[in-house]
């Protein structure tokens, strides 16, 4: 006797494992399987929408929440999800966030998705009101104030972009927390001076916090103000947590102490360790350490491939691309200068632009890990598995004048990238790498003590590929637009 079909409770825990493994397939047709049984099971079209999703197969999953909203309209679950895909794909969201927030008003994920939907609808000011009129009603809501200080900063407040966090403390003094994302917020921004005056506060409202002494020291060792920050380190250490870690290294790194960089990292070292690697790739060359070249392989991880065959009309890519820039400024804690970065998952859209964009760029991704070498399980990028891929994040930037971006990495990617889609014209009297890619170089933190393993001349059409602990950064160009696409392949399970 045949068993009977699974249940729709027990499918959830299915797809969440198949989610997390990467698993998808079975469990999606499983899943289809029921759906023929029972077509009018909206949870199960819910479920199959979810999985979709998570296997990257956009289309699929959006015609499946549209199927479960039909058969549940007044679901809260069914609503958000729909509301949520279709936003991802670049389709009008506003009006299904709306249906969502009704039927789960104090949802902290439907109420940041209608601020997202309404940027995307080019009503920024209203996503901005929206949430700070929640933070009034809702004043510990710690995600809604990282939001809207950034919504703001991109609308180009610089003066009052974290005003939710002063107005929330004036009746929350003691909430360490607040204190903390205030000051870490103002940080990241670069105003180190006002995050040190908050961190003052700080201590006077909820007394001596670890916490408050490592991002001061931070913001010290930002500044140049090397004593400073050793100080506040210093009865911290040996620093557990991977996070404080990799700022101590930095300073230690910033203030040209490559030695003891190194002797910090040992032993941190580990497949979840995805902020110290850059740091170490850095440590090592610096101190002549062997393992650089085990690590790094100087050029060897980076390649480059012309999609131009593939993309199609490569000037229609970049009209439907500048329509998607909504703001006006940089986002707050990202490495470009002088430009503007879109929302969302770029290659969940389903413009077809951008779908033969990205299905040129996972061909090329493909051919990339292909040709990687051995499996190493030791290493970062060689250990994990490659019978699959998926995007971790993928955006556009826009670039104007004198438009750069500092060095910096993607720990939460395995894979990172660069495709130029659009570049300005060559002016008289500019450096002969103006707006070219530099790979390797961290002159932001190290001066020039080292050369790039490897400069790249930017082309449309052109995409480069690299491990995402590799340092990189972009020449300033002297005017124009220089439009690109990046995107991080996601670390796959091991």
């Amino acid at each position: 006797m045949s068993s009977p079909p699974p249940t729709t409770a027990a499918f959830a825990p299915q797809v969440a494992r198949a989610v997390a493994t990467w698993r998808e397939a079975d469990v999606i047709a499983a899943l289809t399987a029921a759906i023929d049984r029972t077509p009018e099971d909206a949870a199960l079209w819910q479920l199959l929408a979810a999985a979709q999703r998570a296997a990257q197969d956009h289309a699929a999953a959006l015609a499946a929440a549209r199927r479960a909203a039909t058969l549940a309209p007044d679901d809260a679950l069914i609503t958000h999800t729909l509301a949520r895909i279709t936003l991802e794909a670049g389709n009008p969201a506003v009006a299904l966030f709306d249906h969502a927030l009704a039927l789960a008003p104090l949802d902290a994920g439907v109420m940041l998705g209608r601020a997202a939907a309404l940027v995307a609808a080019g009503q920024a000011d209203v996503a901005t009101t929206f949430l700070a009129d929640v933070l009034r009603q809702h004043p510990g809501w710690y995600d809604g104030h990282a939001t809207l200080a950034r919504l703001r900063w991109q609308a180009g407040d610089r003066r009052d972009y974290a005003d939710s966090y002063a107005t929330a403390l004036a009746t929350r003094p003691r909430d360490g927390l607040l204190w903390r994302d205030h000051a870490a917020t103002v940080a990241r921004a670069g105003q180190t001076e006002a995050a040190r005056r908050i961190v003052a506060q700080a201590r006077a409202a909820v007394g001596v916090s670890r916490t408050l002494d490592l991002l001061e020291a931070g913001t010290f060792s930002e500044d140049g103000a090397l004593a400073a920050a050793d100080r506040l380190y210093r009865p911290h250490l040996p620093i557990a947590d991977v996070e404080a870690l990799a700022g101590y290294v930095r300073h230690l790194l910033r203030a040209h102490r490559a030695d003891a960089a190194r002797a910090a990292l040992e032993g941190r070292l580990t497949h979840e360790t995805h902020d110290l690697w850059p740091l170490a790739a850095l440590a090592w060359r610096l101190t002549g350490d062997p393992r650089s070249d085990w690590l790094e392989r100087g050029e060897a991880f980076v390649r480059v491939f012309d999609l131009t065959a593939q993309l199609g009309p490569i000037d229609d890519l970049a009209a439907t691309l500048r329509t998607l820039h909504r703001t006006i400024a940089a986002p707050l804690d990202q490495s470009l200068r002088g430009g503007t970065q879109t929302d969302g998952p770029l290659f969940a859209r389903q413009d077809p632009a951008i779908v033969r964009l990205r299905d040129a760029v996972r061909a090329a991704v493909a051919r990339y890990v292909a040709d990687l070498p051995a499996p190493d399980p030791a290493h970062p990028l060689l250990a994990p598995r490659r019978d699959a891929l998926r995007f971790a994040g993928s955006w556009s930037v826009r670039l104007t004048d004198r438009g750069h971006h500092v060095d910096h990495v993607h720990p939460a990617g395995w894979i990172s990238s660069a495709c130029y889609i659009a570049l300005p014209d060559a002016q008289p009297g500019e450096p002969p790498q103006a707006g070219w890619l530099s790979l390797g170089d961290a002159p932001t933190l190290l001066g020039d003590t080292l050369p790039p393993w490897q400069t790249i001349a930017p082309q449309p059409g052109r995409l480069v590929l690299f491990p995402s602990f590799m340092w990189h950064r972009t020449h300033p160009f002297a005017a124009g637009e220089r439009l690109t696409v990046a995107f991080d392949i996601a670390r796959p399970p091991l």
